[in-house]
């Protein structure tokens, strides 16, 4: 299982505006995450929807992150893009199992389990411990 193309170039966008001092524009998000200029925007606008990311408008506009890189995790990102996590699609509301002659399927519980557990360890990465690996890891000690 992976996690789809646009919720991977969510998690790197996200990544260049938290280590961003300031506004980026599109293209420049673009070049530094190597996402489409098209696809790009297509992420940032899911993205300010969430709340995780602002945008301005105008000569003088372009995109900041919006709440501090401590405070967004993988999964806030994720589900930005995705909607909310679950393993199994019989987890969902309207979910119908033809498994279960109860209505509840034998798997029901081991699905939840699954989809708490990554959800916590989705949560327990945020975007100013990843980016300081990432700064590690590139040898770049600056923002």
């Amino acid at each position: 299982m992976y996690i789809t193309l646009e919720a991977d170039y969510a998690v790197r966008i996200t990544a260049a505006l938290c280590r961003a001092e300031g506004k980026l524009d599109a293209k420049t998000i673009s070049d530094q995450t190597c996402v489409t200029l098209r696809f790009s925007l297509k992420i940032l606008r899911k993205l300010v929807s969430a709340g995780l990311v602002q945008s301005f408008k105008g000569t003088q506009g372009g995109y900041m992150i919006a709440m501090e890189p401590k405070d967004i995790t993988l999964r806030m990102v994720i589900e930005a893009i995705e909607g909310k996590y679950c393993f199994s699609r019989c987890l969902q509301e309207d979910a119908e199992c033809s498994r279960g002659a109860s209505g509840k399927c034998p798997f029901q519980d081991a699905f939840c389990d699954i989809t708490k557990m990554v959800s916590e360890k989705l949560d327990s990465h945020n975007f100013a411990e990843l980016n300081s690996k990432y700064e590690v890891a590139d040898g770049n000690n600056t923002k």
